[in-house]
């Protein structure tokens, strides 16, 4: 049985991800329902700090928002007789749940929470202590995958919570961290790979990606590293319009060093290294092989006195503002995609640095012509009057 499997006559609580209660395998509160009200607000307080107390300013500010009262002390009680008649019809225990002592109020005793909070913290404070690394790997494991999502994500505005949840966020990234140089060292890469996956999906947007990718090349699965670098770049940049970390191109740059092919004659290689002739119009290429490129080229310009530049082509609405998402920059990126793609020279590079935004290298051109390609661009991609237009940006290499 699992640690935040129901007990019997024992109040189950998660605070990870979404707020829930359970007693005696009836559902007090469920995740998929909105927990935002006055029931919720006190058990989640209640509960939690069922050891140190909750004072009455920080129950009067969770439960009425800071409002002006004629009676303080009666609108809590209000709150936890309602709350009594409430946990009652569930099954628990009719005893004083809440009970005063010392300006503040404490769940009682009467009732024993399981709190995966709790049971996250007990198991990282044992494996921290533990000697024998593969029982500190379980613990460790325990308590990652107790944390279903930050501290009551979806509800963070009062102080408490904003506070628990950073808190708590530290305490999870300190946590992997702490796991996944264990396992590294053990040579335990499928348990690697696993971590880095659930942590990307509890924490997007994190860089736990490049976990799952020393996992990858650490036990050789090279295809799959090149594709998680391929779907990282689609993600943070397509999606979010943020660059991965450095911490992820020097792993990709790692795995093509040690990268070996079979032995092969010249001819084969250059073969297999060829372009489908069929591609016309420019090269559209992926960010990291566009970075390799800039740079390559960034050196031969240097050398050979060839200008070179670089445009970034930027979809603007009415107001000149950078169209970011929605339904309309999902239907005029591919366009804007096509336009480009179909009027620059075959030697020219492009890459879709975000939905709204692509880079290409114009080859052995002047500024002149960067002018002339852009109307070319505009004449394919603004139709039927449309407002929403595009901005130009042009730098050469040196």
């Amino acid at each position: 049985m699992s640690e935040m499997e129901e007990r019997d006559d024992k109040l189950t609580v998660t605070f990870f991800g979404s707020f829930s209660m359970t007693y005696n395998g009836r559902t007090i509160t469920d995740k998929s329902k909105n927990n935002e009200n006055q029931f919720s607000y006190l058990m989640q307080l209640m509960t939690h700090f069922r050891e140190e107390g909750v004072n009455k300013n920080t129950l009067l500010n969770a439960l009425f928002s800071g409002r002006d009262l004629n009676n303080p002390n009666h609108a809590i009680h209000s709150v936890m007789y309602n709350a009594k008649k409430r946990l009652e019809s569930y099954g628990l225990p009719k005893v004083n749940y809440f009970v005063a002592r010392e300006g503040k109020y404490y769940w009682t005793k009467e009732v024993e929470v399981v709190e995966d909070v709790s049971l996250f913290e007990d198991f990282i404070a044992m494996a921290d202590k533990e000697e024998d690394i593969d029982y500190r790997i379980s613990l460790y494991e325990e308590a990652v995958y107790i944390y279903q999502g930050d501290f009551l994500e979806n509800q963070i505005g009062l102080g408490w919570i904003t506070k628990e949840n950073w808190r708590f966020r530290k305490i999870f990234v300190e946590t992997v961290n702490k796991l996944s140089g264990l396992l590294a060292e053990k040579g335990r890469f499928d348990a690697m790979e696993r971590l880095g996956l659930y942590a990307a999906r509890i924490q997007p947007f994190s860089d736990w990606e490049t976990l799952t990718m020393e996992a990858y090349i650490a036990s050789g699965n090279f295809d799959k590293a090149y594709k998680l670098f391929d779907d990282t770049i689609e993600l943070y940049l397509h999606q979010q319009g943020i660059k991965p970390s450095n911490r992820m191109f020097d792993l990709i740059d790692r795995l093509g060093k040690q990268f070996e092919h079979s032995s092969g004659s010249l001819n084969e290689i250059q073969d297999h290294l060829k372009e489908d002739e069929a591609n016309r119009g420019g090269y559209l290429c992926s960010y990291p092989v566009f970075h390799g490129i800039y740079q390559a080229v960034s050196r031969i310009s240097e050398r050979s006195g060839q200008m070179i530049y670089l445009m970034l082509c930027t979809i603007v609405d009415t107001k000149g503002n950078i169209l970011a998402r929605g339904d309309k920059l999902d239907e005029l990126s591919p366009r804007l995609e096509e336009a480009i793609r179909t009027t620059i020279r075959r030697s020219d590079i492009m890459n879709k640095y975000n939905k709204g935004q692509f880079l290409v290298l114009l080859m052995n051109t002047t500024m002149e012509n960067c002018q002339i390609i852009q109307k070319r661009i505009d004449q394919k991609f603004m139709i039927n009057r449309q407002r929403i237009s595009v901005r130009y940006y042009v730098n050469p290499l040196w």
